[in-house]
């Protein structure tokens, strides 16, 4: 890196330490006068970014001012989110990412990622040269046309991918100079955004068939051929049709996933394992029912098919297990048109039709009941004391994003189970009292999966990424709840505890690649988790030691391609 002194040096977000520049390095680095007095540790200033954080009254206005400091010291914003993760989550990612999606237009300020839109197509492979780090490794990708239960946002869905990536670094210890969040603007079909002057994107409709998957094609080639076969790109927020579609067609010959269909999946079947640890029962002893049949709840049925033949069940019993509810009710095999999709047809069901939920709670006696179909209060007090009647222990998971799309809140779903309820959440929700009880609900977020999934397919370099990859890291994150977690009412372990959790799980999954023989690094370490603990990203910045970590940890990562 070129050295830079003075105000360039208090510009560039990469070096720039603020107030915790000692006094020689304000001597050697042409800084006096341009600082106060005042020389603050990290540690201090971590303290003041929070004081301040804490005294804006608007979520939007918490989410622009950390916005601002990784704009402003990139070091200080990862190490902020690392300490703090609990607290800042729901910030930097859901629920209030979703309100900034909203937003992104009139907030836009600095750009962050690359736009590359539908009008790019034929020049794809040169953009990418324009993002300003010589060598990706990873990549979230939306096309903005399903951002969280919020539908389309068009490119105001950089939101999504920009948050992930700051998860990357600040949950895995992913280097953050290695990663992309990208926006394939092909349009919008939201007329408010059409109609918005202030919109950044395309003012035009969502371009669809040949058009659109040339686009994607050429992005996804142009990307292994800037940055190799083991660049990880991970989509985000597609619409459903497209999602499963473009799962499909390139997952053998691309380092790709989706987070909505597999590390959703991921998990919620982790949450699930947790919970029967909670009610000492076993996964072949339970009914599914999903209320939607979309992108999460597909993903999940099928890695809960995968878990279930796992322990021993066949594959056509194990679906039998799982029912659906879509925007048409029920999903049956008298429906017209129900053999042709091939997501939904192992599971559909010789039964009459019917969008009555309270009638298939009734009909299929769930011990599961889960949500991600993003319809606000659909597990209404009814529908609660009926799954409190069918079981002892009822498994709730209202997992649709943000929290104003959540099935039910975690205070319902205690309260109208009697707090015998199992209950578990996509949002964030507070603790719930109830008859003298403290309840800790947990999260299903998605961080406990993708961040350390994706620390262990770059470290390995691997070139494809199957399902069961999801199954491992759900089994993984499953044995990392403890008795005192399950005793509080959480199937998650604390985000106090999320780096290490992230650690642990990408060693466990680093250790399937290289017994299954995906993994491309040779010769293979023999402790998996130093081996991974070597390349992670140091937030901290304490002098000339920085330097020396980011020369480390870059050969770290580069000494195998």
């Amino acid at each position: 890196m070129q050295k830079l002194y003075g105000v360039d040096l208090l510009r560039e977000p990469n070096v720039n330490k603020d107030l915790a520049f000692t006094t020689r390095e304000r001597e050697v680095y042409k800084l006096k006068g341009l600082l106060p007095a005042a020389i603050r540790s990290q540690e201090l200033q971590v303290q003041i970014i929070m004081d301040n954080l804490r005294s804006i009254n608007s979520d939007l206005g918490k989410y622009m001012f950390l916005r601002d400091l990784q704009d402003h010291n990139k070091r200080l914003f990862y190490r902020v989110l690392q300490v703090h993760t609990r607290e800042l989550m729901p910030i930097v990612y859901t629920p209030i990412v979703g309100l900034a999606c909203q937003k992104y237009s009139l907030i836009f300020k600095r750009p962050r990622g690359m736009f590359i839109t539908i009008n790019d197509a034929g020049r794809i492979f040169e953009i990418l040269g324009n993002c300003g780090e010589p060598e990706i490794k990873a990549i979230v990708v939306t096309d903005g046309e399903r951002i969280l239960g919020l539908g389309d946002l068009g490119a105001n869905g950089m939101g999504i991918p920009v948050g992930k990536m700051a998860l990357y670094s600040a949950i895995a210890g992913i280097p953050p100079e290695l990663t992309l969040p990208v926006t394939l603007d092909v349009g919008t079909n939201n007329q408010s955004l059409l109609d918005d002057p202030y919109y950044i994107g395309l003012k035009q409709r969502r371009a669809t068939g040949p058009h659109y998957d040339q686009l994607v094609d050429e992005f996804m080639e142009a990307v292994v051929k800037r940055w190799g076969r083991s660049c990880l790109i991970q989509f985000e927020d597609f619409g459903n049709k497209n999602a499963f579609r473009l799962l499909s067609k390139y997952k053998k010959d691309y380092c790709t996933f989706n987070d909505d269909i597999q590390g959703t999946a991921s998990v919620a079947v982790a949450g699930m394992l947790a919970s029967f640890r909670k009610t000492n029962t076993k996964i072949n002893q339970h009914r599914f029912l999903f209320l939607g049949a979309g992108e999460a709840a597909l993903g999940i049925a099928h890695l809960l098919t995968m878990a279930m033949v796992e322990n021993g069940m066949d594959e056509e019993t194990a679906n039998s297990q799982i029912w659906l509810i879509d925007s048409q009710g029920l999903v049956t095999q008298s429906r017209p048109g129900i053999r042709d999709d091939e997501h939904k047809w192992p599971f559909a069901k010789n039964v009459k039709n019917t969008k009555d939920l309270m009638e298939i709670v009734n009909l299929v006696q769930p011990s599961c009941l889960i949500g991600a179909a993003a319809v606000p209060g659909a597990f209404n007090e009814s529908i609660l004391k009926r799954m409190a009647e069918l079981n002892k222990n009822p498994i709730i998971f209202a997992l649709s994003n943000p929290t104003s799309k959540a099935e039910c809140t975690a205070e319902q779903a205690y309260q109208h189970t009697d707090g015998r309820c199992v209950f578990a959440s996509g949002s964030p929700f507070d603790n719930v009292v109830y008859k003298g009880q403290t309840f800790v609900p947990g999260q299903g977020n998605n961080a406990y999966i993708f961040p350390g999934v994706a620390l262990a397919i770059m470290a390995c370099q691997v070139h494809e990424i199957v399902d069961e990859v999801f199954l491992v890291a759900a089994n993984a994150l499953a044995e990392q709840v403890s008795k005192e977690d399950l005793n509080i009412g959480s199937v998650y372990p604390s985000l106090d505890n999320i780096n290490e959790v992230s650690l642990l799980l990408a060693a466990r999954v680093a250790e399937w690649f290289f017994n299954k023989g995906y993994a491309n690094v040779r010769p293979e370490p023999d402790d998996k988790y130093l081996f991974l603990k070597s390349r992670l990203y140091d937030a901290l910045y304490d002098g000339s030691n920085f330097t020396k970590h980011v020369e480390e940890t870059h050969h770290a990562w580069h000494q195998h391609d």
